[in-house]
């Protein structure tokens, strides 16, 4: 049976915390010591990949977009609105390691690269969303609906208009910058206004390939900032499934490739998170309720 859903509540901050993580103090032996053995984010990377059949997802989306005209929900809506519950209720996947150390991060939040137009010469910008347990997909439709559509409007977002008064400054100074803010990166000092506006400080960060008609692919992680699992959708395309007999049916699916520090969890838990992953997309009625509301999918 399904447990209702409460809002995250904060934890008081102790000796050793970070401003964006608590330190988790009861780690095994062999999470403690991997971090000083493998210290590069980009050194523990764990590529996973899930092909989604789309039938039931399809049926859904024809269902829910009866009523709505001006801003549709779509495939990657309900993908977002999946890994916001996931990574909910399986919070190791909402961690992050940095200097030797592991921490539970403060906050849940995606981000994703919007293309303001499908054209060769269109500018990108960068959303930046945090949510908490009482979201659903609804909420996070309205929430993509305000973003997109301020995006694509011509105002720029403060990622962008950051990295633009970056970009015009002498080269000496970026590069003095960029090694300053890596040194207080490293020690949970970086300023929470330019963190708010960083990609890689999010909890999820999600790539749509499938909407510029391509396939889901690795991406990598980054040494810089605390994304631990970066999400890449790909193309939808026709797959043949066969049934216990040999029998054959084409359907429609999607690639999705996660990559993700492995440190900040075990295989067993990743192989969890993945069977709750397509438990709520092979049912996406289930993500109606509010993001910490439980299910069960064993």
């Amino acid at each position: 049976m399904s447990k209702k859903g409460k809002e995250v509540k904060k934890i008081k901050r102790k000796f050793g915390d970070r401003k964006d993580g608590r330190l988790i103090r009861d780690l095994d032996a062999m999470h403690i010591v991997l971090p000083y053995i493998y210290p590069r984010r980009c050194d523990n990377e764990a590529f996973i990949t899930e092909q989604i059949d789309l039938t039931n997802i399809n049926k859904y989306l024809e269902e829910i977009n009866k009523d709505e005209k001006e801003f549709k929900y779509t495939i990657f809506h309900l993908i977002s609105a999946a890994l916001v519950k996931i990574v909910a209720q399986r919070p190791q996947l909402n961690r992050f390691v940095q200097n030797g150390r592991t921490y539970q991060r403060n906050e849940l939040s995606l981000g994703f690269v919007i293309k303001k137009q499908f054209k060769d010469s269109a500018s990108e910008g960068l959303a930046f969303m945090r949510f908490d347990g009482t979201n659903t997909v609804k909420d996070l439709h309205e929430r993509f609906k305000k973003e997109i559509t301020s995006t694509r409007s011509g105002k720029e977002d403060a990622s962008t208009e950051g990295l633009k008064f970056v970009s015009n400054l002498p080269r000496f100074i970026v590069r003095w910058a960029t090694q300053f803010l890596n040194f207080l990166d490293k020690y949970g000092k970086m300023p929470k206004s330019l963190a708010d506006v960083d990609m890689n400080y999010v909890s999820v960060f999600i790539s749509n390939l499938g909407s510029i008609k391509l396939n889901s692919a690795y991406h990598h992680l980054t040494n810089r900032g605390t994304n631990s699992l970066f999400v890449v959708i790909g193309a939808k395309k026709k797959v043949p499934f066969y049934d216990d007999e040999g029998n054959v049916t084409m359907r429609e699916c999607l690639d999705i490739g996660m990559t993700v520090d492995e440190r900040i969890a075990d295989g067993y838990y990743f192989s969890k998170s993945i069977r709750l992953l397509n438990k709520l997309l092979a049912e996406p009625e289930l993500l109606e309720l509010p993001a910490l509301e439980e299910i069960d999918y064993e």
